[in-house]
């Protein structure tokens, strides 16, 4: 039996040894700093710092003052993922980063849009990460404790977002169509983006075998409405790529509401504001509670899963003004489907260990509560396979978790 601090209700050890899945995670939040400073001397890109500490203190804090001040470490994280190499590089320790922490299973999402130029088109971004991701896992999977049984296998996905609100600069390719349809008006362009991006990930899938299990909408929600891409996502569900939408992050229910009937999502991320009653601005709407608690309920229902992202909510949005505030403890109340996600590693330095950690200790999460919302995230993840083998992997992620925390066994009983 593993000896530990009376201390912890949780101890950080045990949280790390279990098995663990992340279903919202970005790439281009998830780039580990030594290599971003090594990239951008290799392709002479500027930064604020080039040390570690540096670029701690300027760019990826602990605490942020604003959505802007936290977005700005993107400028950079995207500048270095313009090349395959870079790319297949990046993903790679990526997939490292999560095995060496106990994540066995992760869905990486990031904007493919935002890479393409003159050295890479759409199906050579999707195969550099992919490349990078399927060597970890080879690596991974051919260790001996793996073959035998004795630690789960590493399994992966990936999740293309599309923009609310593309902005051309970013590719040289998606500029020159912006140019042939410069009489367009912007909610026109990003439709057509975001159905472009749609119809790319069918096929790369359908054609060249890679993983793509979904298809995210992401960027700024006030303004910018998800039923502008309603295409899109009809196009991914008549070809079966499974859909998940950022809402409720920096936006009130009727976002969260749009995402689910507009473009029928299957997950929701962060979905902080789905109780704020005083976020709704639609006039239709008289009896704001009952449309909240109806909503609410709907979710709870269809077990359409929230992507759970604290440490971000806690960096990004003023209104959060400690953990145990977070709407968390409000979806528990009303038994929705959750997942623990680190939204981003490097951007919010933070790990899945650390938002686990958090949640358990910080809401006293009881133990049969913790297994459900742990081993929740592979239930309802948009695994690669077949259900058939979904259901096996899930199977023997639950019989680790239990193998693990029997050690445990003794120090959890008397804790909680």
């Amino acid at each position: 039996m593993k000896q530990i601090k009376d201390s912890e209700l949780y101890p950080r050890e045990f949280i790390r040894a279990i098995p663990k899945a992340d279903l919202h995670v970005h790439l281009d939040g998830s780039v580990r700093i030594p290599t971003l400073i090594d990239i951008a001397k290799k392709r002479k890109l500027k930064l604020p710092s080039f040390t570690e500490e540096g670029l701690r203190k300027l760019v990826f804090k602990d605490r942020y003052k604003s959505l802007k001040e936290y977005l700005y470490g993107f400028v950079f994280t995207t500048a270095v993922m313009q090349d395959p190499e870079d790319l297949e590089r990046i993903a790679y320790e990526f997939a490292w980063d999560n095995i060496d922490e106990g994540v066995p299973y992760v869905e990486v999402r990031f904007a493919p849009q935002l890479h393409i130029n003159e050295r890479q088109g759409m199906r050579e971004v999707l195969a550099a990460v992919n490349r990078g991701l399927n060597r970890a896992k080879l690596e991974q999977n051919t260790q001996a404790d793996v073959l035998a049984g004795k630690a789960p296998s590493f399994e992966y996905g990936i999740i293309t977002c599309a923009m609310r609100k593309f902005d051309p600069h970013y590719s040289n390719y998606y500029g020159q169509l912006f140019d042939v349809h410069r009489y367009a008006s912007p909610t026109t362009i990003y439709s057509f983006a975001s159905l472009e991006l749609a119809r790319a990930a069918v096929s790369v899938r359908d054609t060249d075998g890679i993983p793509i299990v979904g298809f995210d909408l992401a960027g700024e929600e006030a303004g910018y409405p998800a039923e502008n891409h309603q295409e899109a996502f009809d196009y991914a569900h008549r070809h079966f790529l499974k859909k998940t939408v950022h809402a409720g992050e920096a936006y009130g229910p009727e976002s969260i509401f749009q995402a689910i009937t507009d473009l029928k999502t299957d997950r929701i991320g962060h979905g902080y504001y789905l109780f704020s009653v005083g976020s709704i601005k639609a006039r239709s709407i008289e009896d704001r509670h009952k449309y909240v608690r109806q909503l609410s309920e709907y979710i709870a229902d269809r077990r359409i899963t929230i992507e759970v992202c604290l440490t971000s909510n806690l960096q990004t949005n003023p209104k959060v003004k400690s953990l145990d505030s977070h709407a968390y403890h409000k979806m528990r109340k009303y038994n929705l489907s959750t997942t623990l996600c680190t939204d981003n590693r490097t951007v919010s330095n933070t790990t899945v260990t650390d938002e686990v950690y958090m949640a358990a200790n910080t809401f006293g999460l009881r133990q049969r509560e913790l297994k459900d919302t742990i081993i929740y995230g592979f239930k309802r993840s948009f695994f690669p396979g077949s259900y058939i083998e979904k259901r096996r992997y899930v199977r023997a992620i639950i019989d680790f978790y239990e193998k693990v925390e029997q050690e445990y066994i003794g120090h959890l009983e008397k804790k909680i």
